[in-house]
């Protein structure tokens, strides 16, 4: 066992008590299915009259502060003043935690879209609002779908809709920062729009993948200055990615409970640029 999955079997050991557990599949993981089941149904009704989706995010904002509220999770925010309601955006955040997404949705004060796996526009609900409130599926596995989809993205956010998107393609399974993908950066290059680096901490903790075992406690939002993007060229993808990691690593690893694996420090030094099923080669 390396150092790493000592301290991850360690961390999982010392997580919460017996109590924080019933707690958490008796009583928070019901009522999120209750949320999740009453907003979507609001929200799919909503969107029948608004075609913006603008009602509907209102919804999810609410649909993730009850969450929040329920998990007593708390979040402290830093850096609001570095996003720019006028201005369409990409904010790209490091991904640890189911969690995530009701604290981006809950603390972010612009209504924005999300590029998804394909896989979440299946289950009941939280499918149907992805499909009906503009969010755009990430088809894995296949290049051509995946460009078509980073194209849609492209044209959202020059018609000023600003985009929030997970580089690492999914959560991480030991609380380290994984390689980053290139679809985030190609859709800022396109639209030639500014990426907004967000750091999330604590969330790992809160709530680690492959658990129903919600801790109660307080989590950060770090905003980063903006990223411009214009004057690059696609070439640049692997320049901009690194430059972005770097920053959301420089963030995280000054402040996680967990320390920095090599791995993570190798990858750092040399990012690495895929979209599932196709090389940054690829990439119009």
């Amino acid at each position: 066992m390396n150092g790493t999955q000592e301290q991850l079997a360690a961390f999982r050991r010392s997580r919460g008590s017996r109590f924080t557990r019933l707690r958490s599949y008796c009583l928070f993981v019901p009522i999120v299915y209750l949320y999740t089941a009453v907003m979507g149904t609001l929200s799919l009704i909503a969107s029948l009259f608004d075609g913006t989706g603008r009602i509907q995010h209102c919804f999810a904002r609410t649909w993730a502060r009850m969450i929040l509220k329920t998990g007593f999770i708390r979040v402290k925010i830093e850096g609001l003043e570095h996003i720019n309601p006028a201005r369409s955006e990409i904010f790209a955040s490091n991904h640890l935690s189911a969690v995530d997404i009701p604290v981006l949705y809950a603390c972010l004060p612009v209504p924005f879209r999300i590029l998804a796996k394909k896989e979440l526009f299946k289950y009941p609900f939280l499918g149907w609002y992805l499909r009906r409130s503009g969010q755009i599926p990430i088809v894995y596995g296949d290049p051509h779908a995946a460009l078509r989809s980073l194209n849609r993205a492209s044209e959202a956010l020059r018609k000023g809709m600003p985009f929030m998107v997970f580089p690492e393609g999914g959560r991480s399974a030991t609380g380290q920062l994984q390689p980053f993908m290139g679809g985030a950066f190609y859709v800022a290059i396109r639209a030639q729009a500014p990426i907004v680096p967000i750091t999330l901490v604590g969330t790992y903790e809160a709530l680690p993948i492959n658990s129903f075992h919600v801790l109660p406690g307080q989590v950060e939002m770090i905003i980063g200055e903006p990223i411009p993007t214009v004057g690059l060229r696609l070439r640049d993808m692997e320049k901009l990615a690194a430059q972005v990691r770097q920053i959301i690593a420089d963030t995280y690893y000054s402040r996680a409970k967990l320390a920095q694996s090599a791995e993570s420090k190798q990858q750092q030094s040399g990012t690495v640029l895929a979209e599932p099923g196709a090389s940054s080669s690829e990439l119009p």
